[in-house]
């Protein structure tokens, strides 16, 4: 979906890839997040978007927003709306800090950052600033729903008392927080640190769902997949399947009370029906 992909020549729109991965989402039951309607970095922009004027830029940001709002409305459950605009300015550069608009009312409009848990260094999409930005959109007048994205991209063992206390001081927003793009650089120990992170984060209260990066790609993964070209699991994909497969064997759990009336077991966060007898 993202603009580079989606109209490379000015004034020629191209969806045919996102419409197939679309149809594909629709006929296996599974939710889409718009990724994405603007990224801030200035070399993730259409070739033709950078020599334009603030005015031609303004009426190409309306434009796009129009276009992919419109065409996707109903359709997907987030947008992310400006990617990384944490660590990078090229709308804002010449936009202006302001601008808002709502454009699909059914849609969760998302930051989305990185190394705001990877890693504690990055002050720029540190937990205190992504908070601060979050202020400044409020500030500026917007004040209808917003997600926190974070991407999850790690380059190595991860740390797990950093990222409980970058979620536990994002969690003060009280917005829904999301992690949009996990993966974890290759390594001997890359699936016993994604374990680590999955369990991490999916304990945390605050965080709605976990989106990996990347299950498979015919052209090489950015840093992880799931599965070789002939969709057998690789030992990452292993760890996920685990993990999924714990949930299912909770259902129809069973214990007996002690003497004191107590009954204790370990379950992942979550919501349970739990049925008593006596």
């Amino acid at each position: 979906m993202k603009w580079y992909s989606t109209e490379i020549s000015q004034g020629k729109e191209d969806y045919s890839v996102s419409d197939l991965l679309m149809q594909f989402a629709k006929n296996h039951g599974i939710s889409v997040r718009g990724h994405n309607i603007f990224w801030d970095a200035a070399d993730a922009q259409p070739s033709w978007v950078p020599s334009l004027s603030p005015a031609d830029l303004k009426t190409a940001v309306d434009k796009r927003i129009q276009s992919i709002a419109t065409k996707y409305k109903g359709l997907v459950i987030h947008w992310d709306v400006v990617n990384e605009n944490l660590h990078h300015d090229f709308f804002e550069s010449k936009l202006g800090t302001t601008a808002s608009t709502t454009f699909d009312p059914s849609a969760t409009p998302f930051l989305n950052e990185y190394n705001t848990i990877e890693v504690k260094s990055d002050q720029k999409s540190s937990p205190s600033s992504y908070l601060q930005k979050i202020k400044d959109l409020r500030s500026g007048g917007y004040n209808g729903p917003l997600g926190i994205g974070l991407e999850g991209h790690f380059a190595g063992a991860p740390d797990l008392a950093y990222i409980r206390s970058a979620l536990d001081t994002l969690a003060s927003a009280k917005l829904p927080i999301w992690i949009t793009e996990l993966d974890v650089s290759s390594s001997p120990n890359q699936s016993i640190y994604l374990d680590q992170i999955m369990r991490e984060v999916h304990s945390h209260p605050d965080v709605n769902a976990i989106v990996l990066w990347t299950a498979w790609s015919p052209s090489g993964c950015y840093q992880m997949c799931l599965t070789d070209n002939n969709f057998k699991n690789l030992p990452t994909g292993d760890v996920v399947d685990k993990f999924l497969g714990e949930w299912k064997m909770l259902d129809g759990l069973t214990g007996t009370t002690d003497a004191n009336g107590y009954f204790e077991t370990s379950l992942h966060h979550g919501d349970y029906q739990v049925q008593i007898n006596h």
